[in-house]
Formats: structure tokens, sequence, C-alpha cells
């Protein structure tokens, strides 16, 4: 499984509009940026209380990048 589609299915159990996820992948010179798109409405359960849905998620995203080699960075994108 891609980091991209990790991202895509935490993602989706996560909010109540699964149609809404989008997310891109955008490769750089010495690392990867995952970018994350929900509808506004879906952003606070992406989030989490004091921000600890999307840290748990990175640490998730991060780790799987560790097996792989890669450095990986996710954004919330409104």
């Amino acid at each position: 499984m891609e980091l991209k589609e990790l991202v895509e299915v935490i993602a989706k159990a996560l909010v109540d509009e699964p149609e809404t996820v989008v997310v891109k992948e955008v490769d750089g010179d010495k690392s990867t940026v995952i970018e994350l798109r929900v509808s506004t409405k879906c952003l606070g359960n992406i989030i989490g209380k004091k921000g600890r849905n999307i840290q748990s998620i990175r640490t998730i995203v991060n780790a799987a990048a560790a097996k792989l080699n890669k450095r990986v960075m996710l954004d919330v994108i409104e």
C-alpha cells in the first residue's frame, strides 16, 4: 500500500462525508509532501481535539515512510 492510499483510507474512516476526501502526493528533491483536502464541515474530524487526530495520522505515515526509507510531510489543506 502506498502512503497516499494509507492517508486516504484513514481520512475516509474519520469523516462523515468520505467522498470529499482528496489526497495528492507531491514529490520533491529530498522529501514527499502529501496534501489532504476535506470539506470544511469535516475538517474538525480530521484535526481532532487539540490536533490529536492529525498528529496520530502523521505519526503513522512517518512510521510507514521510515520503513520505505523516505521522508514524508502531511499537510491539511482547507
